[in-house]
């Protein structure tokens, strides 16, 4: 039994030669060229293998075509990323801490003494270490020194 060949739009099909050149993510050329092999009746696993990707990567590209067209289907979805660790009052907390007196015997606030007061002090802080500290004070422009 023979595949359905992918038919795509004339327009497309443009859209298609120029988006495949310039600067694009790899992800996005490689879709782009399965769109355009399809087009011209190879089957998914001969563009599966002339790619160098997955077959299923194929298969999603043209069915994502087939239900949202050109723009669907070379698109990147959005992706949710790691959830968030600490809390705006983890923030709060750490900035409060930072902005106060250094502890006795100390001229200021080092990462180490502020992990160390934050794992004491704050409830759900015990992973934050010298990093997530530092990374926070960027962000909120406080600065130790």
């Amino acid at each position: 039994m023979q595949p359905i060949p992918l038919v795509l739009a004339k327009k497309d099909v443009v859209l298609l030669h120029t988006r495949t050149q310039g600067k694009k993510s790899m992800r996005t050329l490689n879709r782009a060229r399965a769109l355009l092999l399809l087009h011209r009746g190879q089957r998914e696993c001969e563009v599966a293998r002339a790619l160098g990707v997955e077959r299923k990567t194929v298969w999603r590209t043209k069915k994502r075509y087939r239900e949202g067209g050109l723009t669907a289907a070379l698109a990147e979805r959005p992706r949710s990323g790691q959830p968030r660790k600490y809390t705006v009052r983890h923030e709060t907390e750490l900035v409060a801490h930072a902005c106060s007196s250094p502890p006795e015997g100390r001229k200021r606030w080092t990462l180490e003494l502020l992990s160390e007061k934050m794992q004491q002090c704050v409830k759900g802080c015990r992973t934050m270490n010298r990093e997530s500290i530092r990374l926070m004070l960027k962000k909120t422009n406080v600065s130790l020194g």
